[in-house]
């Protein structure tokens, strides 16, 4: 690469729990020559996904090479965040073939994608495309779009309501802004629902992104890392529900973290962690469980009510076995209740 060249980027944005760290752990795994470089942000203050991805074991995944910015969304903190982290990552150019940027499961991929105009940064990267993961079950469970009928009938007995799904304009503004679209998940789903939650996803999209349908994330790192799309020339063709905003926030959801004792019993524990997130509708709960006499640390994640756990790591000899778990969901959720019932 010539001082010339400019260094391509890839945004990788999706829902909550969608896929995103395992799509970008298979890049990694598969990359080959490929010297890559990742920013990962998270909304909560435990960088689970920055640990997923350090603790990996993958030789060419350097620490040095993982940026994390937690405790908030790279839409709404671009200056503040994303481009201190950038300018630290192009010091390190010669040593870069490609940069990986990780939004939160919350994150508008708009706002970052305008970052790339900025002198600064279009001076020496590109967007070589943006990708949306996208949880084929949580399509097919309806989580993202409202029941049109019961909207119509309450829209019917009282005209005046006006109603906003956050969760639907988050979704479909990651999906429009997409060059691909990743419809992860489809070995949840029966092969019959497939067709239907694929064309779902392509008319959210406008039909203007390829859709490729896998499992576990896989995807071939020469498609995923060779898009060419320019997508910081192309804006215009990306519409938002935030367009017409200069400010955005994320009030419409809570994020806390629950602080857990060590586990006798972590199948149960995870049992119980599907009951809580169904009962309370949390959209995500993922985090670390210290488990009595195990000298590994166990890694916990879960969509709504739907949860996965293995053991990632050994903890280390200075490290404090401490369990903790980020919970999130949308304004109003029982922490009280929560609370309890996790502790």
């Amino acid at each position: 690469m010539s001082v010339f060249d400019k260094i391509p980027a890839t945004i990788v944005t999706g829902f909550l729990g969608a896929g995103k760290t395992t799509l970008i752990r298979g890049l990694i795994e598969n990359a080959g020559a490929r010297r890559l470089a990742l920013v990962i942000n998270e909304f909560g203050d435990v960088g689970v996904d920055g640990e997923i991805l350090k603790s990996c074991g993958i030789e060419s995944c350097r620490e040095e090479d993982i940026v994390e910015l937690a405790n908030g969304c790279l839409c709404c903190t671009v200056a503040d965040d994303f481009l201190p982290a950038i300018e630290a990552l192009l010091k390190r150019a010669p040593e870069l073939d490609h940069i990986i940027i990780e939004t939160s499961g919350l994150a508008l991929p708009k706002p970052l994608l305008k970052a790339f105009d900025w002198p600064q940064v279009r001076s020496r990267l590109t967007v070589d495309g943006v990708i949306a993961v996208v949880d084929a079950a949580a399509v097919a469970d309806g989580r993202f779009v409202d029941d049109a009928e019961a909207l119509a009938a309450e829209r019917a007995a009282d005209p005046s309501v006006e109603h906003d799904n956050p969760l639907e304009e988050v979704y479909e503004d990651q999906l429009l802004c997409a060059d691909l679209i990743v419809l992860n998940k489809i070995d949840l789903l029966p092969a019959s629902d497939v067709a239907r939650v694929t064309a779902a996803v392509e008319e959210a999209s406008g039909g203007r992104a390829k859709v490729i349908a896998t499992q576990e994330g896989r995807v071939d790192p020469d498609v995923a890392l060779g898009l060419e799309a320019g997508a910081e020339d192309d804006l215009e063709s990306r519409p938002s529900h935030h367009d017409s905003e200069t400010d955005h926030d994320h009030d419409d959801f809570d994020s806390f973290v629950v602080d857990i004792p060590a586990l006798a019993d972590p199948a149960d524990y995870v049992r119980r962690l599907g009951e809580v997130a169904g009962r309370h509708d949390v959209l995500r709960i993922k985090g670390f469980l210290d488990v009595a006499g195990k000298p590994m640390r166990l890694l916990v994640q879960g969509v709504g009510s739907r949860f996965r756990q293995h053991y990632d790591r050994a903890w280390g000899a200075q490290e404090a076995r401490r369990g903790r778990l980020v919970v999130i969901g949308q304004k109003g959720l029982d922490r009280a209740a929560i609370e309890t019932a996790l502790g």
